[in-house]
């Protein structure tokens, strides 16, 4: 169940990161309201991955956390924010994501 807890922590992660490029992009009240998107995801991420590491290896945890988070936010920067998406960078998500793999499989 704390896997599941700490993917979804992750997921915020990539939330929050996202939610302060569109706040790039945004003027008015719309810039505010990403804001407010960012703080809310932020909260919920520290709070998840809080209570994942509380049965999970810190180390471990972190790890995969800040993995999906870089993993999620590059995806979205190439998707949402048009970002460039040449071989090397592909290649090296892969890695990411492979590392990621690798190190829940060795954890207890």
């Amino acid at each position: 169940m704390n896997w599941i807890i700490l993917i979804i922590a992750g997921l915020f992660e990539v939330a929050f990161t996202s939610s302060l490029g569109k706040a790039k992009e945004s003027i008015g009240m719309a810039m505010y309201l990403w804001y407010g998107a960012f703080l809310f995801s932020l909260v919920a991420s520290m709070l998840l991955l809080m209570k994942a590491t509380q049965t999970l290896p810190l180390g471990t945890a972190y790890a995969v956390w800040t993995g999906i988070g870089a993993v999620g936010t590059t995806l979205m920067g190439i998707f949402i924010f048009n970002e460039p998406a040449h071989f090397w960078r592909l290649f090296f998500i892969v890695t990411l994501i492979g590392s990621i793999v690798g190190l829940k499989a060795v954890s207890h």
